[in-house]
């Protein structure tokens, strides 16, 4: 049983004449005991090292006894929220600048022009669409109709040839689970067909059907939990029922893999990509419009690669091929072996982090510095000139192969998206549309700078800050970070942060190995038995904070999330005195066990698994869950998590709470917010997102010491 009293002195003024003297008034947060949590004698033997599990129990999310832990848990988290004095002004605020209107990039599908619009604060945003773009605009999906909650949400579309049909992807509660659903574009009607236990699959569509892939259906009380094996393509014909669908491809030799369909726009390949893991990918064709069999690209699960484009038996391929930072190669498919590949876009200095046609041209996105520089080249490779874009932020390109009309966006820490129509005849762009929104932009700044890691490794760092605010050591700090699966945080526009920055804070975002940001190589630094290279990374982002003036160990919070939540967890553990508030947020902190729940075994190949003797004795030195040491001064922490989560299952966070909670000292709080009828994050509603967020800042704001909204 554990009680902390947190008490910080507010001052009052009372109006009742000029002369009266302000009077002081405690301000004081009551924590209630945590909950009593049973522990269980379990225990594993890993290769002669016995593993304590006294929390196990909690892996079984659906039992009652699981629920009630969420039920206590949730009553001391919101017990302790709901005194913080101006978490009502923060969600009113945050909800005033979250209610802007947002529209998404158009895209082509025949004769129509598609696009998302969300008009400031609906649970989901809207598909519309247009008859040409200069006509009026129609709602074709809106998916805030189909739940009161707003937690059912649209996942996923593809259009058929010429967009007479469209089918969709539907998610509920944030579970990575999908029905897909059809409707005919000419009359607006729904069909019948409704394809069920969907995972991790596109929609591509070849003549009166389409390609999708999915698992078998799981047992009743499993779905959210159980591992998921067996992937398997499938295609299913229009107007029949999904047990009539045609099995495509399967592999009952490797149930850990995953399979992929995608087909080129003229619907004339099939292309099937497999994986094992979250690196690398296998890769074979089949001509459709031709007699014969697949034809093997890529066997192997070392490199990553996908289809650009095919044309009269040639691929363009995106691939990292002995190029760590990518390259785009042509694949004759009559001689499709790496050795007669020829480059059309060799790698650079420069991450080249997308290939696309359009107007019958190449539109190359590279990263420069985690900074997006878009280059169009002609067919052959040859460069043709840059597209000018407006500063230090994110570029996203949208346009058809056959048509010189094209969009792209931009956004930045401190703009919001503004969508630009593009003429790549003329070379000319012309803002298509532009966020208004209540947050002040150009009264903040964003730099890059650049430090140094534990080994010497430069690593990059975006502040953003209110311009001219005083380096003194005491601003309220946020630093995010994420740090693995190859995946990059380029700059961009966060509705969510821009009420931390009101109220003076600094953001703070490093480019932690184990992304994309420097190509492969980045991103294997930061791998399997590299891992602490990304704790040290961000633990160096944090010192760098500091000695720089920003900030100071009272005024930092710390935060990531998914894989990032594990980058959170083991730093606490690692440096408990680095932050004053860390948030782990649905975050992988059992690295003995992951792999056992839904798809995680698929992240063996970036963590390694405990079923090695080598990955268990690295995985053992980090894994947050197992590093908690008895009456160590860990920060204000809230973990964060959900309870519909069926990609990193909340027994993580679940088992870790109760760790720090039975071990950690009564200093500051430790708490954990569990959504209910949410998952992993895609698709969550804005009210909750909101709620959310009110909770997080509340939570940071009072623990960094901040006395009072501004």
């Amino acid at each position: 049983m554990k009680k902390l009293i947190i008490a910080v002195s507010t001052l009052i003024l009372f109006a009742c004449n000029e002369t009266a003297k302000p009077e002081a008034e405690t301000v004081s947060i009551n924590l209630k005991p945590y909950p009593e949590v049973r522990k269980d004698s379990i225990s594993d033997d890993y290769f002669g090292t016995v593993v304590n599990d006294p929390y196990r129990w909690l892996e079984d999310d659906r039992s009652s006894e699981t629920a009630e832990w969420v039920k206590a848990q949730n009553e001391v988290t919101f017990d302790y929220l709901s005194q913080v004095p101006y978490r009502d002004q923060l969600k009113a605020r945050l909800t005033e600048l979250w209610n802007y209107e947002k529209v998404s990039t158009p895209f082509n599908k025949g004769k129509y022009y598609f696009y998302y619009k969300n008009d400031g604060i609906q649970n989901q945003s809207v598909l519309y669409f247009k008859e040409g773009l200069e006509s009026k605009e129609k709602v074709l999906l809106n998916p805030n109709d189909w739940s009161a909650d707003g937690t059912t949400a649209l996942n996923g579309l593809s259009f058929s040839k010429d967009a007479e049909y469209m089918a969709f992807g539907v998610s509920k509660a944030g579970s990575d689970w999908l029905e897909i659903r059809i409707m005919d574009m000419n009359t607006m009607e729904m069909l019948s067909d409704t394809l069920r236990w969907v995972k991790f699959s596109g929609i591509s569509w070849h003549k009166n059907g389409f390609y999708y892939s999915s698992y078998d259906a799981p047992k009743d009380g499993s779905e959210f939990w159980n591992k998921n094996e067996f992937h398997k393509v499938y295609y299913h014909k229009l107007g029949t029922e999904q047990s009539a669908d045609q099995l495509i491809f399967e592999d009952q030799e490797h149930p850990e893999r995953n399979f992929y369909a995608a087909v080129n726009e003229a619907q004339t390949l099939l292309i099937i990509s497999g994986s094992e893991s979250t690196s690398g990918n296998t890769l074979i064709v089949k001509e459709l419009d031709k007699e014969g069999d697949f034809v093997t690209i890529v066997n192997d699960f070392e490199n990553e690669q996908n289809v650009v484009s095919y044309s009269e038996g040639e691929i363009l391929l995106f691939t990292n091929v002995n190029a760590p930072n990518n390259k785009l190669v042509k694949v004759d498919l009559k001689n499709p072996t790496k050795e007669n590949w020829v480059d059309v876009l060799p790698e650079k200095k420069d991450y080249l982090n997308s290939v696309s046609l359009a107007n019958d041209q190449l539109v190359a996105s590279y990263m420069k510095d985690v900074v997006t520089a878009l280059e169009i080249y002609e067919r052959d490779g040859t460069f043709s000139y840059a597209i000018d874009l407006p500063g230090l932020g994110t570029a996203g390109f949208s346009g058809d192969k056959d048509t010189a009309l094209a969009f792209y966006s931009f956004s930045s820490y401190t703009k919001p998206g503004t969508i630009y129509k593009y003429d790549m005849n003329t070379k000319e762009s012309t803002i298509w549309y532009e966020a208004k929104t209540a947050f002040e932009g150009d009264a903040y700044e964003t730099k890059q700078v650049f430090y140094k890691s534990k080994d010497g490794t430069k690593i990059p760092m975006f502040i953003t800050h209110k311009k001219g605010l005083e380096m003194n050591g005491q601003n309220p700090t946020f630093l995010y970070a994420y740090g693995g699966f190859n995946i990059s945080i380029k700059p961009y526009y966060d509705v969510k942060t821009t009420v931390f920055l009101e109220q003076g804070g600094i953001y703070a975002v490093a480019n932690l190995r184990g992304g994309s940001e420097y190509g492969e190589e980045w991103h294997k630094a930061g791998m399997k038995g590299k891992k602490q290279n990304v704790f040290d990374d961000f633990i160096a982002a944090g010192e760098y904070l500091k000695k720089n003036n920003y900030t100071s160990t009272e005024k930092l919070a710390i935060h990531g999330r998914s894989n990032g939540g594990l980058l959170i967890g083991a730093v606490m553990t690692q440096r408990p005195d680095l932050a004053k508030v860390t948030l782990p947020g649905v975050g992988v902190l059992d690295m003995l066990r992951y792999h056992k729940f839904t798809i995680g075994w698929a992240w063996a190949g970036e963590y390694g698994d405990s079923e090695s003797k080598e990955s268990f004795e690295n995985l053992y030195t980090y894994s947050p869950l197992h590093n908690v040491e008895k009456g160590t001064d860990y920060p204000a922490t809230m973990v964060t998590t959900a309870d519909h989560d069926d990609r990193v299952v909340p027994a993580h966070s679940f088992k870790f709470i109760s760790e720090l909670q039975a071990k950690g000292s009564n200093k500051n709080p430790l708490l954990i917010r569990v959504d209910v009828n949410a998952g992993h994050g895609a698709g969550k509603p804005t009210s909750k997102t909101i709620e959310e967020w009110a909770d997080i800042w509340s939570f940071v704001l009072w623990n960094q010491g901040i006395k009072e909204f501004k």
